[in-house]
């Protein structure tokens, strides 16, 4: 039984892509070194942790009742967004590719949503058609969520897993 104020489980994915589209507006009309860093880093927290419960919890809920290619693709996204979102981590401003790379960033994350979100075919749509349980989901989703945002505020980003990379090693 869901709480009151838990979105399901799409929603809650949905409000984070928003947020994230508004985060890298602001990224693009902010001026000053300062101002981009800290969206910078607020993006990579926002992303590392939707990834996380995504690939934690909706995503081996969607296997068999979503489009198998649907699903290995948004792995391999996530995978590469990984690296971009650590690399964004580890410079800053004065990198001479930073803000490509932030830049980037929002264009494969643009894509990836566009493909959750699709009407009749997107992630989403064939998820709620194969009945699963979007107010369960919702309500583990919030709770790792919020697990994850504390931790990653106290200790820093986690160094990313890329299980879908393995020809080659990143240092």
């Amino acid at each position: 039984m869901p709480t009151p104020n838990t979105p399901d489980a799409v929603a809650l994915l949905k409000a984070d892509h928003r947020k994230v589209e508004e985060l890298f507006a602001s990224f693009e009309a902010a001026k000053g070194d300062g101002k981009k860093k800290a969206l910078a880093e607020q993006i990579c927290m926002e992303l590392t942790v939707h990834t996380k419960i995504e690939e934690d919890i909706f995503y081996p809920a969607c296997e068999g009742a979503v489009e198998e290619d649907l699903l290995k693709e948004a792995y391999v996204e996530h995978d590469a967004a990984k690296v971009l979102i650590a690399e964004i981590e580890a410079g800053g401003p004065d990198d001479e590719f930073y803000e490509a790379k932030v830049k980037v960033l929002s264009e494969m994350i643009e894509h990836h949503v566009k493909e959750e979100e699709q009407r009749v075919e997107g992630m989403f749509a064939q998820a709620r058609k194969a009945g699963l349980d979007m107010d369960d989901l919702g309500e583990r989703m919030a709770a790792e969520k919020k697990q994850l945002v504390a931790e990653y505020k106290a200790k820093g980003l986690p160094r990313p897993p890329t299980p879908t990379f393995q020809g080659t090693a990143l240092a």
